[in-house]
């Protein structure tokens, strides 16, 4: 079997879970041929993600050239499949996010990505989010290539769904797959019941390797902050806190591991509130080096107003490290108060306050929510497991020779393999 997985922008910082994930489907025997529309320009500080690149082919790499000779092509040789993919396109286009010019450009994206999979002998596409990357793959099968799949993780899906004609995705696709019971419950919302059953919820996994070792408690008084600095992360209302914190004269180091737009506005608000002493910025790291900070740090910090399931949550929990976050989206599936603090979104007062409670914590108890976490973590989200499932899914729907492994539905709806003998 092969499975062609399409994304926008590949490898990503930011989206290191889909590269696990690929290569864990790897370790299953699936056959995995990346296809992106960009991302081989990308300075990539991971060395993992550089040898990534080599093993992806990139839809917008030759230019304007390839994609208007793949969509005549396609036109010409197949006029009827491609009438049909075209007044999809036009629908699809309409009252949609992206002006209609765009989604022509799509159009030509899964012509040309067409040809590609074909060469190959894809069996099965899937994507990761509800965004262009699976409007393409649903052109594609419009053109009369293989079924696909997408998963999808939030927020950006949820916040403008009929945008993305999100329900238009899920009702062509094979199956979805949630990252959580939060999410599958959103994308319930914009299809019928009978769709419901194709929705599998297959969390995002923490690779073996990262988490091999359990590590003891961090007694420093460093608080980290993974991710993107961008307005959803919520990082100027965190320093609003860190500075209530800094107010009571505790000591404290908080680093925030991460760049994005929004690292002008983050610098000046720490030089208005006087903690130049007190935050670091990193910039972008690579994964060995976020773990690194993770194990430096007495507990994570994530001070979001909208998310999925952070990755960072999974690995800092891993590592047997507390989380303080926002009780948003499905961050409270994974974090409770055994194994960490749950505070309101956009009040900077109670996250100050758990930053304050997380460092006045004895060592003994920092230990007892250190190891709560980590127990959590690994029975809910390892990558293998997840890596299993998915294969599981491909197999069945992607019609490829063989048996699919069997598999078990559970009571939260998710579809598990059958157990390792």
């Amino acid at each position: 079997m092969k499975v062609a997985y399409l994304l926008n922008h590949y490898p990503k910082v930011s989206h290191t879970f889909i590269r696990r994930e690929i290569l864990a489907l790897e370790q299953q025997g699936v056959d995995v041929m990346r296809v992106a529309v960009r991302g081989w320009d990308d300075a990539a500080p991971d060395p993992t993600d550089q040898a990534e690149k080599a093993h992806t082919h990139y839809l917008l790499r030759g230019g304007v050239g390839p994609l208007i000779k793949a969509l005549l092509t396609q036109a010409l040789t197949s006029p009827a499949r491609f009438f049909s993919a075209l007044m999809l396109t036009f629908r699809l286009g309409r009252r949609a996010d992206r002006p209609l010019p765009v989604h022509f450009i799509y159009l030509a994206e899964a012509c040309l990505a067409l040809a590609m999979l074909r060469e190959q002998g894809v069996d099965h596409v899937h994507a990761h989010f509800g965004t262009n990357a699976t409007e393409v793959a649903l052109l594609i099968e419009a053109l009369g290539g293989p079924g696909y799949s997408f998963t999808c993780h939030g927020s950006e899906e949820f916040d403008r769904p009929e945008m993305l004609h999100l329900g238009e995705k899920i009702r062509r696709a094979r199956f979805v797959v949630a990252i959580s019971s939060f999410c599958r419950s959103q994308v319930y919302r914009w299809v019928d019941h009978d769709h419901w059953p194709k929705i599998k919820i297959v969390p995002c996994g923490v690779e073996p390797a990262f988490h091999a070792t359990a590590a003891a408690p961090a007694s420093g008084r460093r608080l980290l902050a993974v991710g993107r600095l961008c307005e959803q992360k919520g990082h100027l209302l965190m320093l609003e806190a860190a500075a209530l914190v800094a107010a009571l004269g505790l000591e404290f180091e908080l680093v925030l591991a991460g760049d994005g737009e929004l690292r002008g506005p983050v610098e000046a608000r720490i030089a208005q509130l006087r903690l130049g002493h007190r935050v670091r910025i990193t910039g972008w790291i690579s994964s060995d080096q976020v773990r690194e900070e993770m194990l430096a740090s007495r507990a994570l910090v994530v001070s979001s107003f909208a998310e999925g399931l952070p990755v960072v949550v999974m690995e800092s929990m891993a590592l047997s490290r507390p989380v303080i976050s926002t009780a948003i989206a499905a961050i409270p599936e994974l974090v409770r108060p055994d194994n960490g603090w749950l505070v309101p979104a956009g009040d900077p007062q109670p996250l100050a306050q758990a930053m304050i409670d997380c460092l006045r914590c004895d060592d003994a108890e920092l230990r007892r929510k250190g190891e709560a976490a980590r127990a959590r973590v690994l029975a809910r989200h390892d990558i293998d497991d997840a890596a299993e499932t998915l294969a599981a899914l491909f197999r069945e729907h992607a019609g490829a020779v063989g048996r699919a492994q069997p598999r078990l539905v559970t009571s939260t709806g998710r579809v598990n393999p059958s157990p390792r003998p």
